[in-house]
């Protein structure tokens, strides 16, 4: 099952997104299938210069080498373009001139621009949502539905500055690069729905899906740049590999002291099974390997 990790390149590496990276490694390589690096850059004002380099390096340093060149979904702008122009062929989208201050209170778009027949240039662009419920089995978290209507309402696609949305660019991005598995953090869960949607819209397959739990404070919060996570690079990469490992809820070697990052991963491809991935969230205690994660 070929499958991918495909961080935003606005921060470096840290260790709850070196985790998903773990998880969708092992379970690609599980199988003897590839394993894709696709940096999500499309929103380039929270683009990091240096984290186009830090994030392969840091990969490559953990032992997690990409099959392929990187991807940058910058480059792809043409490829998106084509599919909302598939999806206005369809009647499908529409132009929307409601800013955020308008729609403070709003959690789901009220339509106010849903019959309006506005042009799609100049205005954010929304998906025209269907009063149906999209349910699926995702392999760590079991079944899941949302109804989209109720839920969520018409979902922008692209923003009114032209900036296109993580929802069109990663069906248009999966399905060309033909990632049939997709593991990824579960803060992204209730994202899959409208996914699943638009990959109907656009008659585009529909990968599996796995979302792994977030490694999270003691105070719930998780790890996140925001948070200002320390970098992974500042942890021993020999020394995390058993951590996260044990995170994720794997079957441990009877002794791995002094173990090379090549030997973990070695023992990832040969021993991985994701029916142990716990559904929980991960509390850290205050330490962590060799360094305190929030210090």
């Amino acid at each position: 099952m070929r499958g991918r990790f495909a961080p935003t390149p606005s921060g470096d590496l840290h260790l709850g997104s070196l985790l998903t990276a773990l998880a969708s490694y092992a379970q690609a390589k599980a199988s003897a299938s590839e394993w894709l690096l696709r940096l999500e850059d499309t929103d380039q004002p929270r683009n990091v210069s240096s984290a186009y380099h830090s994030i392969p390096a840091d990969l490559s340093a953990f032992g997690l080498h990409a099959d392929g060149e990187v991807v940058h979904q910058l480059d792809r702008q043409a490829a998106y373009a084509a599919a909302l122009a598939q999806l206005q062929s369809q009647g499908l989208v529409y132009g929307c001139r409601c800013t955020r201050q308008q729609l403070q209170g709003h959690s789901i778009y009220p339509g106010w621009c849903r019959d309006l027949g506005l042009p799609l240039t100049g205005h954010a662009v929304r998906l025209r949502v269907l009063d149906q419920t999209i349910e699926f089995e995702d392999q760590i978290q079991g079944s899941y539905a949302q109804a989209l209507a109720a839920d969520m309402g018409d979902f922008v696609l692209r923003r009114r500055d032209g900036i296109w949305s993580y929802q069109l660019a990663v069906v248009v991005d999966d399905a060309a690069q033909q990632i049939e598995e997709v593991i990824r953090g579960y803060d992204l869960l209730d994202n899959t729905p409208r996914q699943i949607y638009l990959q109907h819209c656009l008659n585009l397959p529909t990968p599996r899906y796995g979302h792994v739990p977030l490694l999270c404070y003691q105070d719930g919060q998780k790890l996140s740049k925001q948070n200002l996570a320390l970098p992974a690079r500042h942890f021993s990469y020999s020394k995390l590999w058993p951590w996260l490992w044990q995170q994720l809820g794997q079957i441990m070697p009877d002794t791995y002291t002094d173990w090379s990052v090549h030997t973990w991963v070695n023992w990832a491809q040969a021993h991985w099974q994701l029916n142990r991935v716990p559904r929980q969230a991960y509390r850290l205690t205050r330490q962590t390997p060799d360094r305190q994660v929030d210090e």
